[in-house]
């Protein structure tokens, strides 16, 4: 069994003496009683992660916060700072199985931000990372079958709220299809589509349970 807890890394960036980029980076921080040294192999995994994001934030997203404003006066008007954010959300935990995914918010000015999702799934007792296969062994055509499945839900949801997804669905299922965007919760392994992959903004990112797996 996993226990998590949590590590951030946060700032406000300053131009001219008013906050212009604003970042929080949220990881997690494991130990485990599965195996002496995998959590320190997983948590040195997110430490890099997290501090790649950060140096990310401060010599790309910052300077192109500044570089954006162009001639825009920060004063007397109001001026809303861009930002990034980093938050995870464990989604199983049982036994040495963790799965988590990590959102990844940017606003770099415009009607609204983007959200980009990732994702992992561990073996506390090798420190290794399961792949979607891993959860159909004896299912060669698995990505067949998970997209059916795909598609029936989304056939049942838009019969009771049409035009929510892209009339194209069935083609952009497969074309933006990536085996490594899944987690697992009691449920089953949830299956998802980044923003604008099948559906519009308002959608959100796109979630597919697949029941009956674990």
């Amino acid at each position: 069994m996993q226990t998590i807890s949590n590590r951030s890394l946060k700032n406000r960036l300053y131009f001219q003496g008013r906050p212009v980029f604003i970042y929080e980076i949220n990881y997690p921080i494991f130990s485990t009683t599965c195996a002496d040294d995998t959590a320190q192999k997983i948590n040195r995994y997110y430490l890099k992660q997290a501090n790649d994001l950060e140096f990310r934030c401060r010599n790309e997203l910052f300077p192109q916060a500044v570089s954006g404003l162009g001639n825009r006066p920060l004063y007397p008007s109001p001026f809303p700072s861009y930002t990034f954010t980093c938050d995870y959300k464990i989604t199983y935990n049982s036994m040495c199985i963790t799965s988590l995914y990590f959102d990844q918010y940017t606003y770099m000015g415009g009607a609204h931000g983007d959200t980009i999702r990732s994702s992992d799934t561990w073996n506390f007792k090798n420190a290794e990372q399961l792949m979607l296969q891993d959860f159909f062994p004896k299912q060669e055509d698995f990505k067949e079958l998970i997209l059916k499945e795909i598609e029936r839900q989304i056939s049942e949801r838009e019969k009771k709220n049409p035009g929510n997804y892209f009339e194209n669905y069935t083609d952009l299922l497969r074309e933006n299809f990536h085996s490594e965007n899944f987690f697992l919760t009691p449920e089953g392994v949830v299956v998802y589509y980044q923003q604008y992959d099948i559906a519009p903004y308002v959608g959100g990112i796109q979630e597919f349970t697949i029941h009956g797996i674990l």
